[in-house]
């Protein structure tokens, strides 16, 4: 038995969610549904505009977000990621102890934290401004062999390999530890735009893999295909097991031999937010006990549906009723 079921590697960011009118939002002129990266100081301005609207703060990020999902529903997690000793940061590494996840870097002397600021619309639209400020800063020496090779699951966030100067290498190190000591190594996507870009530090982290998360879009862009189901067909030849979620449409699972299709849970979204994130974190927590696929995916499923009716990325209460509620029924 191994001392962690899954520990992620990604951008440590405080989700701050901000809720605005259309009139309101029409006055940024941002283009909705966008995720934008942002200086600190443009941040810092965006968040002054709108302080009388009291927004949330909630530690995340996409794989934080994952990790957290399996910590809340009774697995052991850990992370590996980069905040500074501001008040975001002593936010997020006290929010982390509460929900006992293994933090395995202290926060940075004199560093400014990365945010997320989450835009959320009446029709439930995100649209995001994110300033990475100290997460980008992830490196190979933040990389701690000892914890990686102490977990069942490394799970790493597409996000990183955006950064070629440290994140790229943080990558690296810590598949390298995972391979060495039969840790298995577990890749998303983020967004399309990261096996586009960075195709081929990609493909090569991808072909040490064991499972990869992406969507619909995502899968396309890394396989092919005109069609979820074509792009999920596709992955075979790529990694050994896939998930590929398609929103209302439900997600394609190949994992240990297995393949099936399982349907979404219908739904009024009121948030986007999360979805992927509270998927892959539910799901891993499943495989890590030994629940089959299918299962393990359907109450992914549920869990998933959860957030979206809700705000914000993550569920604040009653994840594991949840997650017996569908898996058992």
């Amino acid at each position: 038995m191994k001392e962690f079921d899954v520990i992620g590697l990604g951008n440590s960011l405080v989700d701050i969610l901000l809720e605005l009118t259309d009139a309101e939002f029409a006055a940024l002129g941002f283009e909705k549904g966008t995720m934008r990266l942002v200086e600190p100081a443009e941040q810092a301005q965006l968040l002054a505009a709108y302080r009388d609207h009291e927004p949330r703060l909630v530690s995340g990020g996409s794989v934080a977000n994952s990790v957290i999902a399996c910590s809340q529903l009774g697995g052991k997690g850990a992370f590996l990621g980069c905040v500074g000793d501001d008040r975001y940061g002593l936010h997020y590494a006290t929010e982390f102890q509460e929900l006992n996840i293994d933090f395995a870097n202290a926060p940075l002397v004199g560093e400014t934290t990365g945010t997320c600021v989450s835009i959320i619309t009446p029709d439930a639209e995100r649209t995001m401004r994110t300033s990475l400020a100290v997460s980008s800063h992830l490196a190979a020496r933040h990389v701690r062999p000892e914890k990686v090779t102490a977990a069942t699951w490394l799970f790493v966030e597409g996000y990183v390999f955006a950064n070629p100067r440290t994140g790229q290498h943080a990558i690296r190190e810590a598949v390298r530890a995972a391979k060495a000591h039969g840790t298995k190594v577990a890749l998303t996507c983020s967004d399309a735009f990261i096996p586009q870009v960075f195709g081929e530090p990609f493909r090569e982290a991808l072909a040490q893999s064991d499972l990869l998360f992406c969507n619909a879009v995502e899968a396309a862009a890394v396989a092919g295909g005109n069609t979820a189901a074509e792009s999920f067909a596709k992955l075979k030849a790529l990694v050994p097991s896939a998930v590929v979620t398609d929103g209302p449409n439900g997600a394609f699972v190949r994992y240990d031999g297995e393949e099936c299709h399982v349907l979404a849970f219908p739904c009024h979204p009121v948030d986007l937010t999360g979805a992927g994130d509270m998927f892959a974190g539910a799901f891993l927590y499943g495989v890590t006990r030994n629940v089959a696929p299918q299962k393990a995916a359907r109450a992914a499923n549920f869990l998933a549906m959860k957030v979206v009716t809700q705000i914000g990325a993550r569920l604040h209460h009653g994840a594991k009723q949840f997650w017996d509620e569908a898996a058992w029924s």
